[in-house]
């Protein structure tokens, strides 16, 4: 860095967001920047460091230490400092081909093994590839970039969330005829509807989709494989299938009650809520709107939070969000050295939301919902809870009951976003498939190729449940692989 000694003289200063009583009246973006001389200010910060752990790309016992697609973040910082907005972007891109998203939505992992991050707060870097990204829609660094040769091979991608375009993306530029198969209404999968619009704009999403057109790969909609559209149609068409179709399968609240009315998974209530805004009001099942309701969510990930934000905007009369962990710690403990990624408290957009409309954070720690209860019409009106304690017995977790920390809460809505366990069977036993312990789509350690010879699978099918950046570095992996495969 030409200023060495910035992040002696600048502070951390994060991106303003919207008021939070202004934004909860609307689902637009809340995300704002910061003016273009504090944004180069807090590039300058980087330390240039011998050896940086943000861009390492790594993953120790579960947890990632850097950016998975190891993005050159010291030289995109570099750049931006010097007032390269152009050259920072192209350097950005030739390792990320959507910054517009992770830009958006990843939890940045880079900000977590900031070296400067293990004494003081880290480099903005999240806000930085965000600020990029607005300056090239801006000043029309977007554009086709149109193969010049063609392999001749055909490709047929399936599932068009983040591993499927990345796929898409990287396999025609390597060439290979692609077409996407989405059995939704619009491209995007979990970004388009299980992602809120004010988290991601959906605009966002179909314009990168129309730049990915005109660079020559096709999208087939409402295309449902084994369902509408034959296997056998792919099989006979394209000379290789990749698997991005996600982890569909989303974990049940199995107690007594679980299945009662008004317990709604949440990928089914944000992909109604994306719906009725997109579509200008919705035409097919109930809508599950929030608003006068008493809401109860169960989980305490990303998803609960995009539900709790959803559900402030849909004017719910009160919501409480159950996470059965133990609060995490203000600070990392020595379990949890840098640069492995933080596993400290954090409190999200929707949580301050939550704190500023109630007056309380929503949230309960060690807490599970034991019992939905309900009326004699078999809908939802209580939930009841109880509070746990944690030990370990070797490596098996044991949960004890709170003597008499039972409640019941009353609750119209409840929402489950416990994760999900695997991608949906019916491709992968069409096509039978193994599958690893977990459910997931089976391949070799390091490898995207399935045990069907012209098969690959990447993102959360062959994951498990992850991150969107993850998603990215799997599509762009295995379309390398794939395309090795079929040019070999």
């Amino acid at each position: 860095m030409d200023r060495q000694t910035a992040f002696l003289e600048f502070e951390r200063a994060e991106a303003t967001n919207r008021p939070v009583r202004e934004r909860i009246r609307d689902f637009g973006e809340f995300h704002e920047l910061q003016p273009v001389e504090v944004l180069r200010e807090q590039a300058a910060r980087c330390m240039d460091c011998g050896v940086s752990f943000c861009h390492a790309g790594m993953s120790v016992d579960g947890l990632s230490i850097g950016c998975p697609l190891s993005n050159l973040i010291p030289e995109m910082n570099d750049l931006i400092y010097r007032g390269l907005f152009d050259e920072a972007y192209e350097r950005l891109r030739r390792t990320n081909p959507f910054p517009e998203f992770t830009g958006r939505v990843c939890p940045a992992l880079c900000e977590g093994s900031c070296t400067l991050g293990e004494h003081e707060p880290p480099v903005t870097i999240k806000d930085l590839e965000h600020f990029l990204d607005r300056h090239a829609q801006a000043t029309g660094l977007v554009r086709p970039c149109v193969p010049l040769t063609r392999t001749g091979h055909r490709v047929a991608v399936i599932g068009s969330g983040p591993a499927g375009l990345a796929c898409a993306y990287h396999l025609n530029q390597l060439g290979e005829g692609v077409t996407v198969f989405e059995r939704a209404d619009r491209p995007g999968g979990l970004l388009m509807y299980g992602v809120p619009t004010m988290k991601l704009d959906k605009g966002v999403i179909e314009r990168r989709v129309e730049v990915m057109k005109e660079e020559g790969i096709r999208f087939e909609l409402n295309a449902e494989v084994g369902g509408n559209i034959p296997l056998q149609r792919l099989l006979d068409e394209f000379d290789a299938l990749v698997l991005c179709g996600g982890a569909g399968v989303a974990r049940p609240l199995d107690v007594p009650g679980g299945s009662l009315g008004g317990v709604v998974y949440a990928i089914d209530y944000l992909t109604n809520a994306t719906r009725v805004l997109i579509d200008k009001g919705h035409k097919g099942d109930e809508v599950l709107d929030a608003k006068g309701k008493d809401v109860v969510i169960v989980g305490g990930g990303d998803t609960g939070t995009d539900c709790l934000a959803t559900a402030i905007r849909q004017r719910a009369r009160s919501v409480v969000q159950f996470q059965h962990n133990a609060r995490p710690p203000e600070a990392r403990t020595p379990s949890n050295p840098w640069p492995l990624w933080p596993r400290v408290l954090r409190t999200d957009y929707g949580q301050l939301e939550a704190i500023e409309v109630f007056g309380r954070d929503p949230r309960v720690f060690g807490t599970s919902v034991k019992e939905v209860v309900g009326d004699a019409d078999g809908r939802v009106v209580a939930a009841r809870t109880a509070r746990y304690t944690m030990a370990y017995e070797g490596a098996r977790r044991i949960r004890t009951e709170v003597e008499g920390s039972e409640k019941l809460i009353p609750a119209d809505l409840v929402l489950i976003a416990m994760g999900f366990s695997g991608p949906e069977r019916t491709l992968v036993d069409a096509l039978g498939l193994k599958t690893d312990a977990r459910g997931a789509i089976a391949t070799g350690e390091g490898s995207y190729h399935s045990s069907l010879n012209s098969v690959f699978a990447a993102g959360d099918a062959h994951r498990g449940q992850s991150l969107v950046v993850w998603a990215l570095v799997e599509g762009c992996q295995a379309a390398k692989e794939c395309h090795a495969f079929l040019n070999r």
